[in-house]
C-alpha cells in the first residue's frame, strides 16, 4: 500500500488511532457482532464501515433509529468497549503508518487524535509499543464537539503548539478527513481493509 504523502515539510503530524496506525478495525467489529448479539441487535459489517470515525455512543444511537431498537447506550457502549478489551493483544498496526511515526518521531512533534475512549486509545497504542512517541494523545472524553467536527485535530495542533496549517493529518475514515479539511490541515488518506 502506497500512501499520498504531500511533498512539503510539516510542524506536526496527527494520527488517527483506530484503523490508521492500528489495523485493528476488524476487532472492532467483532466486538460490535458480539455486544450486538447480546442485547438482541445488528450491526452489518459494511454500515459499520461507513460509519467509521464516529464515537461508539453517537453509533448506538444511530443502530436504535435504523433499527427501531432500544439499546441502552452506556450499557452498550460497556459491553462493546469490555469485547474489545478481550481482543486487544491481537491488535497489529499499519505498517505504511507505523514506519512514519517511528520515522518521524524526534523530528517533529507527534499526535493522535481519536474518537474512542482514553482506556482503549491508550491500550491500543500500549499494544503496539508507541504510547510515548506522542506529545498529546486527544481522546472523546477531551472535546465536545467530535469528527466531522475539527475540534480534535484543533486540540492536538494546540497540544502540539504547532499552527493547524503547518500539521498534516493521517486518516482511515470519510468523517475524519472531513474534520482534518475544516481544521485546514493537510490529510493522508489511509485506505480500510475493505479498500485494501
Amino acid at each position: 500500500m502506497k500512501l499520498d504523502i504531500p511533498d512539503r515539510a510539516f510542524g506536526g503530524y496527527i494520527f488517527d488511532c483506530d484503523g490508521t496506525i492500528a489495523d485493528n478495525m476488524p476487532l472492532h467489529y467483532r466486538a460490535w457482532s458480539m455486544a450486538m448479539a447480546d442485547f438482541g441487535g445488528e450491526y452489518p459489517e459494511e454500515l459499520f464501515y461507513a460509519w467509521g470515525g464516529r464515537p461508539t455512543a453517537v453509533i448506538v444511537g444511530l443502530l436504535n433509529e435504523k433499527y427501531g431498537l432500544a439499546l441502552d447506550v452506556d450499557e452498550t457502549v460497556r459491553c462493546k468497549e469490555k469485547y474489545y478489551l478481550t481482543l486487544i493483544p491481537e491488535v497489529v498496526p499499519v505498517p505504511e503508518v507505523m514506519e512514519i511515526v517511528k520515522s518521524m518521531h524526534g523530528t517533529v512533534p507527534l499526535s493522535v487524535a481519536s474518537g474512542g475512549h482514553r482506556e482503549l486509545v491508550e491500550a491500543t497504542l500500549d499494544v503496539l509499543g508507541i504510547r510515548d512517541l506522542f506529545q498529546a494523545i486527544v481522546c472523546a472524553e477531551d472535546y465536545e464537539r467530535g469528527k466531522p467536527h475539527p475540534e480534535p485535530f484543533l486540540l492536538a495542533a494546540k497540544l502540539m503548539s504547532v499552527a493547524p496549517e503547518d500539521c498534516v493529518v493521517f486518516e482511515d475514515s470519510p468523517i475524519g478527513i472531513e474534520a482534518a479539511k475544516a481544521a485546514n490541515m493537510a490529510c493522508v488518506h489511509v485506505p480500510g481493509p475493505m479498500e485494501r
